[in-house]
Order: C-alpha cells, then sequence, then structure tokens
C-alpha cells in the first residue's frame, strides 16, 4: 500500500513524500529505526489510517478478540502488551491489520479509543463510544464485557428472526421455481400434443398456453427485466434520502412494520442501555444509536429526537412528540427517567420487545406457512388441471 507521509529529521528539517509498505505500523516502525519522526501518516487517497476498502471485520472473530481483551485487562496485563499478544493471534487480514495499525499508536501514546476511531467505518459505531466510556470512567474491561453482551443479544435476535423467516423464504422460491418449470417445459409439450387434434380448448387452458408462449418467447428479456429492477431498486435505495423513506414504508406495512418497529425499537433501546451504563452522557449516546439503528427513518427521528433533548426538553416528552415509539416503549422511558433509573428500564424495555419480536414472527411465520402451502397447491393443482381438461374432454367424446 501507498502512504503520504510528512516526517522529521534529528536535524529539524521536514520530508515529504510517497512510500510503500505492507501496513502503517511497518512503515512507522522502519521510520523509528531511522530516528526519523513522523508528523503526519495517512494511506493516499485514503482515510488516515489503512486503506481497506470495502472488506470487512468477521463479526465473530472481533467479539472473540474484545472477550480476550477484556480478559487480559481484568488480569492486570497493560494494554500495549495485551494488543500485542491479541494481534499475532489473528488469522484474518484486515482485523490483523488494523490491530497491527492499533498497536502502533497505542504504542505511541494514544488512547484506544482514539486508535481506534481511525477505523471507525469498519467498527460499530457503539463501539468507539463505549471504549470512550470506559477510558474516562477507568473499567475498560468493564466496559468491554458488557459491549460483548451487548452484542451477542442482538445477534441472537437477528438470527432468530431470520431462521425463523427462512422456511417461507423457502417455499417461496420452490413454488416460484416448480411454476416456472411448468410453465417453461411442460406447458409447450402439452400445447404440442393438443395441436395435433385441431379442436377448441378449453378458455383456461388457452390461458395457460398464452401465459407459456409469453414467457418462452420474451425469457431473456423478462431476466433482464427483472435483472435491472432489482439493480434499479438498490441503486434507489442507496441514494441519500431513499432509504429513510424505504425504511419509513415498511414500518407502514400490515403485520411486518409492526414487527420491524419492535425490533427497532428493542435495538435502540438495548445501545442507550448500554452507552448510558457506560458512563456516556444521554445526549451523546442518542447520537451514537442513531447511527447503530437498522431502520434508517428511525435513525433520523432519533437525531431529532437528540436535539431537542439538547436544547432541554424531556427524552420521555420529546419521544411521544414525535412518535417514534410505541407507546408502551415511551411509558416505559418516562417511569426510568423520572425514577432516575433509565439504563435499568430500557434493559427491561429491550428484553420485554425482544420477546415480543420473537412471539410475532413465531405467529407470523405459523400463519404464513399454511396459506403459503395452500396457495402453492391452488396455483399448481390449477395449471395442471387447466393441461389435462382437454384429455377428460376427449375422453368423454370417444366414449361416447
Amino acid at each position: 500500500m501507498e502512504f503520504r507521509c510528512r516526517l522529521g529529521t534529528s536535524a529539524g528539517q521536514v520530508i515529504e513524500g510517497v512510500y510503500i509498505a505492507p501496513s502503517e505500523a511497518h512503515l512507522r516502525r522502519e521510520f523509528e529505526e531511522k530516528g526519523l519522526h513522523v508528523l503526519s501518516l495517512g494511506a493516499r487517497g485514503g482515510v488516515q489510517g489503512i486503506s481497506l476498502g470495502r472488506r470487512r471485520i468477521p463479526r465473530d472473530e472481533f467479539l472473540i478478540f474484545n472477550q480476550e481483551l477484556a480478559t487480559l485487562l481484568k488480569a492486570g496485563m497493560p494494554l500495549v502488551q495485551s494488543l500485542d499478544i491479541l494481534r499475532q493471534r489473528l488469522s484474518n487480514p484486515v482485523f490483523k491489520a488494523v490491530l497491527d495499525d492499533v498497536h502502533e499508536k497505542v504504542r505511541g501514546g494514544a488512547a484506544l479509543s482514539e486508535a481506534f476511531t481511525a477505523h471507525a467505518d469498519l467498527l460499530p459505531g457503539v463501539y468507539t463510544a463505549s471504549l470512550v466510556a470506559g477510558e474516562r470512567s477507568g473499567s475498560l474491561d468493564t466496559v468491554l464485557r458488557r459491549f460483548v453482551a451487548y452484542s451477542k443479544v442482538i445477534d441472537s435476535v437477528r438470527k432468530k428472526t431470520l431462521s425463523a423467516m427462512l422456511y417461507p423464504a423457502i417455499l417461496t422460491v420452490l413454488a416460484i421455481l416448480l411454476v416456472g418449470i411448468i410453465v417453461v417445459k411442460v406447458v409447450p409439450a402439452f400445447s404440442g400434443f393438443y395441436a395435433s387434434f385441431n379442436q377448441e380448448l378449453p378458455l383456461v387452458t388457452r390461458v395457460i398456453i398464452a401465459i407459456s408462449d409469453v414467457v418462452r418467447g420474451n425469457l431473456l428479456l423478462l431476466v433482464v427485466l427483472l435483472g435491472g429492477g432489482g439493480v434499479a431498486f438498490s441503486s434507489w435505495v442507496k441514494r441519500p434520502g431513499q432509504r429513510v423513506r424505504f425504511d419509513r414504508w415498511l414500518l407502514r406495512l400490515p403485520k411486518v412494520g409492526a414487527i420491524a418497529l419492535k425490533f427497532a425499537t428493542s435495538q435502540i433501546a438495548r445501545t442507550l442501555a448500554a452507552l448510558v451504563g457506560g458512563g456516556i452522557p444521554l445526549v451523546n449516546a442518542l447520537d451514537t444509536a442513531a447511527t447503530s439503528t437498522g431502520n434508517r427513518f428511525m435513525g433520523e427521528e432519533l437525531r431529532i429526537v437528540a436535539d431537542k433533548v439538547r436544547e432541554g426538553k424531556g427524552f420521555a416528552a420529546t419521544l411521544l412528540e414525535r412518535r417514534v415509539m410505541p407507546d408502551v416503549a415511551i411509558k416505559m422511558i418516562e417511569v426510568g427517567e423520572s425514577t432516575g433509573a433509565l439504563q435499568e428500564m430500557l434493559t427491561s424495555l429491550a428484553d420485554f420487545y425482544d420477546e415480543d419480536v420473537e412471539t410475532e414472527v413465531a405467529r407470523f411465520v405459523t400463519l404464513v406457512e399454511p396459506v403459503m402451502l395452500v396457495f402453492m397447491g391452488i396455483v399448481i393443482a390449477g395449471v395442471v388441471l387447466a393441461l389435462y381438461m382437454p384429455l377428460f374432454e376427449l375422453s368423454s367424446v370417444v366414449g361416447r
């Protein structure tokens, strides 16, 4: 990788140039061995730190690292030595490059939160905020353990939700494939067979054959249109402001919107509980939670709430004004705010909605599965019946 560097010599001269090295940490070490002082160092054409493109740090490996770091710190091992031990055991090249850079910065006197902030695009926003809280309170190991516990709960709810939705998704794909095979392969065979009889076919059979002819004749065009539609939708969602509109529309969907709202509320509440419990002021915690929630519309609303709270308005009162969360959640937050037990109430709120989301998803799947099976049966039976109907009529004529 190429790095743009500004160096100081022992004679007081300043040298600027571009250097190639495997990592920033490796380059810094080379300069120190040569007696040069690093004034500034950044990836050429990128952000301060190392340039990692779109690669990401594996979440499981990141959580294991934090758990081990918390254990080493609790045992009394210095932070620099702990980082040095853990970075040598990493297998992922992206995470190892990040940790090499963090170790080098911390060894040079930077705070751990400051070192990780240089790679904020690869890390959860809650993490760097938690590190700041741990450094201020002097209990970095406790904050790291709290972050690991928070991440595991969030991941557990997300995995359970996705697992519950997996079976309906498989049924949908199988139904589409099966109907597609019938329309593209089976219907043409029956169409050629019936053409030899030179008899008028029933209306439903003619409709099925006409659909098959259109699909087969424009198969490539349909694939291009579907693929182009998917790409266009993905590009539209990525445009500034459009993801907010899409997430707002998602919350308004019947049944699905209620589940999405409860999941986002649980995620926000648990994030706020982790940050407030770590000593982060509520306003700063709201800003961080706004960037951490998966629903962008909820995040934008939470930023407005943060601005109002910064101006002196009450947290629960602002939530009620903006209608960001369900009424039950706002009532629980109001009680926690008035009694001074906001963190405990936010944790209880997150637990309550986690259980509610699991129940709602299980109920939704229980309802959707038989409906989809019945629908698939009706569609396939209708197509098969439409194809065999001329045979039934032919057999009745022959029988006479």
